[in-house]
C-alpha cells in the first residue's frame, strides 16, 4: 500500500489548519480526497491524545470560557427523526473552549451539546488541568454555575459577564439579516470567591472563537463546508488547537506560541512536527 511522505502529510495538514476545505486541500496537494480525509482523522486523534497528556499542571491565573455554535450534517430546523436514527448526532453542535488570558493557551475544549451534562464535563476537564487557584470568567449561561461549583468548589474566583443585546440593525436589506444583534450593556457578577472585577471579561475567548472560525472551514458561516459527522468535527477541532497552541506564532506574544509561554514546550513547533505525531 502506498503511504504519504512526511512532506506530503505536512502540506495537507498545513492547508487544513489554514482554513482550506478537504476537497480544496485534495486539489492543492494533488492527493486523493479519501487520503486527505483519513489523514485529517488520524491527525485529529493524535493531536487530541498528545494535548490530553501534556496540557497538565498548568499555572494559569486568569481563564475565560465560552461556547461557539456550529452544526453537523444539517441545520437543526431541517433535522428529521430518520436522520437521527441513521446518523446519530446531527443538527446543532457546540464547541466549549477555555483560554488563558495571559499566555493565550487553550487548555481545554469539548465538542457536544449546550447543556448541563457537557458543561459539567468541560469544566471538570478544565479543573483537572490546572495546578493552582484561578480567576474564571464565563458568559451568563446558567449551566456554568453548577458545573463550576462541582468541579472547583470554593477553590476558584468566579465571575460572570452577562451581556444584554438589542434588536438587529435597522432596515430590511441583507445587512439586517446577516448582522449580529447590538450589545446594549454588560453586567459583571461575582459568583464565587473574590474575583478582580476589572478582569471579569470574555474578550480573549471571544477573539479565540473568531480565530477558530477563520482557521476552520467547518465553522465558516453560509457555506457548505460543514461537518457531516460529529466525530470528524471533533478531530478537526483537536487539529486546530494543536496548531494554535504549538505552531501558530502570536504577535502579542512577540512571536512565541501559547505552549511556549505556558511552559508546556521549550521550542517552536512546525506543521511537520504535527505530521510526525501521526502513526
Amino acid at each position: 500500500m502506498n503511504k504519504l511522505t512526511i512532506d506530503r502529510r505536512t502540506k495537507i495538514l498545513h492547508c487544513l489548519v489554514e482554513g482550506a476545505s478537504l476537497r480544496a486541500t485534495s486539489r492543492i496537494a494533488d492527493t486523493s480526497y479519501n487520503a486527505v480525509c483519513k489523514l485529517a482523522v488520524d491527525a485529529g486523534k493524535a493531536c487530541a491524545a498528545y494535548q490530553d497528556e501534556h496540557l497538565r499542571n498548568l499555572l494559569c491565573k486568569r481563564v475565560q470560557v465560552d461556547e461557539i455554535w456550529s452544526f453537523v450534517y444539517a441545520k437543526q430546523k431541517n433535522v428529521t427523526p430518520a436522520m437521527r436514527e441513521e446518523i446519530g448526532t446531527v443538527g446543532d453542535i457546540w464547541t466549549w473552549t477555555a483560554i488563558d488570558a495571559d499566555t493565550k493557551l487553550v487548555p481545554s475544549w469539548l465538542v457536544g451539546a449546550r447543556d448541563a451534562e457537557c458543561a459539567a464535563a468541560f469544566i471538570g476537564d478544565l479543573a483537572s488541568r490546572l495546578a493552582n487557584r484561578v480567576q474564571l470568567t464565563s458568559d451568563g449561561l446558567s449551566t456554568y454555575v453548577q458545573a463550576v461549583d462541582d468541579a472547583f468548589g470554593s477553590d476558584v474566583d468566579y465571575g460572570m459577564l452577562v451581556k444584554t443585546y438589542g434588536g438587529p440593525m435597522e432596515g430590511s436589506g441583507p445587512e439586517r439579516r446577516y448582522s449580529p444583534a447590538e450589545c446594549t450593556g454588560a453586567k459583571k457578577t461575582v459568583v464565587t470567591g473574590d474575583p478582580d472585577k476589572k478582569h471579569i471579561s470574555t474578550s480573549y475567548v471571544e477573539r479565540q472563537n473568531l480565530t477558530l472560525r477563520m482557521h476552520m472551514r467547518r465553522f465558516t458561516r453560509l457555506t457548505n463546508g460543514f461537518s457531516k459527522k460529529v466525530e470528524n468535527h471533533a478531530h478537526a477541532v483537536a487539529l486546530h488547537f494543536m496548531y494554535y497552541n504549538f505552531v501558530r506564532q502570536h504577535k502579542g506574544l512577540k512571536g512565541s506560541t501559547p505552549a511556549m509561554e505556558a511552559g508546556v514546550t521549550n521550542r517552536l513547533w512546525g506543521v511537520e512536527d504535527i505530521a510526525k505525531l501521526v502513526p
